[in-house]
């Protein structure tokens, strides 16, 4: 039903900004009542939360990525948004989208490499 689509550079510069797009079909992001996430899996790792976006606007960050990071909406494209500044490699990851705890995109490989 509701599904959920990562997209954006796979290649970001180290110092510089990945940015990602999550687009939704199947459901609004306004009006749905369910938290919209990012989160990520780096190499060998486990699943990390970065922060998500509520269906009225809020923002929740992982305090450990916080000060760098900032989720956004684009309610006329039914899209929201990932930044995550000033990347290192150890920001290499594969980035999900999800919504609550049933819905995942697949997930984008990110690396951060010169």
């Amino acid at each position: 039903q509701v599904q959920l689509q990562e997209s954006g550079p796979g290649l970001v510069k180290p110092s510089q900004t990945l940015s990602l797009i999550c687009t939704v079909s199947g459901a609004s992001i306004t009006t749905i009542w369910s938290p919209w996430s990012w989160f990520r899996r780096p190499p060998g790792k486990g699943l990390e939360w970065i922060g998500r976006i509520t269906y009225a606007g809020t923002t929740y960050y992982s305090p450990a990525l916080k000060s760098r990071t900032s989720i956004s909406r684009d309610t006329s494209k039914n899209q929201f948004s990932l930044q995550l500044r000033f990347v290192t490699p150890e920001d290499t990851a594969v980035y999900y989208c999800a919504r609550g705890v049933g819905d995942w995109g697949q997930g984008t490989q990110v690396t951060v490499s010169s």
